[in-house]
């Protein structure tokens, strides 16, 4: 058993991510087309385009607007071109955290990024200073109550790497960046399917927060969160009740 407080942390994620679902959908559709843009244009041949899309289609995104940003990646429409850039730096007690940015203009978005750090007790690291803290992986999180023993037969069989019971109840699936989707569907047809799955920069160890501490650190990944070139905000800050 690990873990401590694993599920109370995806529900809250979850819950923020339904209140904020306009930039949500902003966020898709810069993956979208930088996935199609990077890869195949036809989701079947591209892992990373098809979690795109699914994940878009998950929350209730219209066709029409998966499919502009596809063609939009592919060439057959104009639009922006994103790149994609990656920060890292320290947050309070020096907790490390990456953050994945997608934009057109680089000097804003190290400019945005630095200054959160800054204003919320962080500051911006350089290339390399806490990647080796984080591991590039799939991960699925199962709900508490999920018959273990059947799901991790399913899911080893399958090729995933790990299968992890934390102490809420709730189980947790790794897997390797480019296995994720086959396990993933093979966990779905098996009627295992995952309240959060994702591919991500797992941390290596989970340093808690509480008190004080926890309410700054809580501030300052809001404040990178609702940047509008962040994609995605990882670090190994655990922020407890």
């Amino acid at each position: 058993m690990a873990g401590h407080s694993k599920w109370a942390n995806i529900q809250h994620r979850k819950g923020k991510q339904d209140a904020k679902r306009g930039k949500i959908f902003t966020r898709l559709i810069k993956e979208i087309t930088v996935a199609a843009r990077l890869g195949d244009k036809d989701p079947a041949s591209n892992p990373r385009l098809r979690l795109a899309v699914e994940k878009a289609y998950a929350q209730n995104m219209p066709k029409d607007n998966v499919e502009r940003a596809i063609k939009r990646g592919s060439g057959e429409l104009d639009g922006v071109n994103y790149v994609e850039i990656r920060y890292e730096g320290y947050g309070i007690n020096g907790a490390a955290v990456i953050v994945d940015c997608m934009t057109d203009n680089r000097t804003r978005t190290v400019a945005d990024v630095r200054h959160a750090f800054t204003k919320y007790g962080g500051n911006l690291g350089t290339d390399g200073s806490v990647a080796y803290q984080f591991k590039h992986c799939g991960q699925m999180f199962f709900a508490p109550g999920t018959n273990e023993d059947a799901l991790m037969e399913v899911a080893l069989d399958a090729g995933a790497e790990d299968v992890i019971s934390h102490d809420d109840g709730s189980i947790e699936v790794v897997t390797g960046p480019h296995e994720f989707m086959d396990v993933k569907q093979r966990l779905e047809s098996a009627g295992f399917k995952p309240e959060m799955a994702e591919v991500v920069m797992k941390p290596a160890v989970d340093v808690s927060f509480t008190g004080d501490d926890a309410v700054k650190m809580q501030k300052l990944l809001d404040a990178l969160e609702d940047l509008d070139d962040v994609q995605e905000v990882y670090t190994n800050a655990v922020i407890e009740d």
